[in-house]
């Protein structure tokens, strides 16, 4: 629909100006005005520019170069049209010579030649004109077809990287729920609560392209509760938030990653080494940090599936306005990202 109304204010603009240019013509070159001289002017010769121009527009560029890129049979009926027009044109002078042929208050008269190569010339313009405005309008229709369609891959690209992130944290959710429930545990019942509320919000609150950066925290939280709840030792994270977290905007499900791989590669028993998980918020920056000691009986890759994803939606989500710094030492893994919101 925008590609169609593009073209129609385009081919609008093109005719508003020849006719414009037409009628200055006829007011300045001191030509004698009749009738019949503007009735085969703006008439006979008006049908024959149109129709050359949408020959070329509708017929011969689509047919001869787009479809079947046969440039040199275009070119012979290029020239072909641009002749067949300006003959047309000279034999209407020819049998009216007093009204075509003769400018300037019948003190200069066109011969045959000139008049055919100047009509010649004008048929041209057309033809190069409808040239023109044919491929600016294919070349804006392209664009814009190109834009859909990567937006539509992106968009289908960002649903399969969430739907891999949703199932990867549902499973790792429920063996632990499995592991209390398989004891007996009293904490079985908290657990499920918070796995609850948590996959309201990856379920309802999460399909919109941004959320509130405090309803992402408060995910985080429960998400950190229902880790604790497994651990008979306890669970030391220092959860730290700074700035202006109501006020500012986030991608759902961003940060839950980065905080599942330090429970699931690092040590959260600790207390001297507990987990630290930093988040500041300012109008323009968000700053967030998780830093936790290395299991080293754990010989599996840090990060995995989850931070795999989360790097390629922020490449998509987020190009060139995010910093993802990630340091493996000997002893403690830092995973510290900064994006401009």
């Amino acid at each position: 629909m925008k590609e169609e109304k593009g073209a129609l204010i385009l081919h609008s603009i093109f005719w508003s100006v020849v006719v414009a240019a037409a009628i200055t013509i006829v007011l300045t070159t001191g030509s004698e005005i009749t009738l019949k001289r503007e009735l085969i002017s703006f008439g006979l010769f008006g049908i024959l520019n149109v129709s050359i121009f949408y020959i070329n527009y509708i017929f011969l560029i689509p047919l001869l170069i787009k479809k079947r890129k046969k440039y040199w049979l275009y070119l012979v009926a290029f020239f072909f049209a641009i002749i067949i027009v300006a003959f047309l044109k000279t034999v209407i002078a020819v049998l009216n010579p007093k009204d075509m042929m003769i400018i300037r208050d019948e003190k200069v008269a066109y011969t045959v030649n000139q008049y055919f190569f100047g009509k010649a010339f004008l048929a041209g313009f057309f033809m190069v004109s409808s040239c023109i405005i044919k491929f600016t309008v294919d070349w804006f229709s392209r664009e814009r077809i190109q834009r859909n369609l990567e937006s539509e891959r992106r968009e289908m690209e960002l649903q399969f990287l969430k739907s891999q992130l949703n199932p990867h944290f549902l499973f790792n959710s429920l063996n632990n729920i499995y592991s209390l429930a398989y004891q007996k545990s009293d904490k079985t019942a908290d657990a499920i609560m918070k796995l609850s509320e948590i996959m309201r919000y990856m379920i309802y609150e999460s399909n919109t392209p941004t959320v509130s950066l405090s309803k992402e925290v408060d995910y985080l939280t429960n998400y950190i509760e229902l880790q604790k709840i497994r651990f008979k030792d306890g669970a030391f994270i220092e959860l730290t938030l700074n700035g202006e977290i109501d006020d500012q905007k986030i991608v759902p499900l961003m940060l839950i990653s980065f905080v599942e791989n330090a429970f699931k590669h690092g040590v959260v028993t600790d207390p001297e080494n507990p987990v630290k998980i930093n988040i500041i918020a300012n109008q323009k920056i968000l700053h967030f940090s998780v830093i936790n000691k290395k299991n080293q009986q754990n010989k599996d890759a840090q990060g995995g599936v989850g931070l795999t994803n989360v790097e390629r939606r922020l490449q998509l989500i987020y190009p060139d306005r995010y910093k993802l710094n990630v340091v493996n030492s000997a002893t403690h893994y830092t995973c510290e990202l900064m994006i401009d919101i």
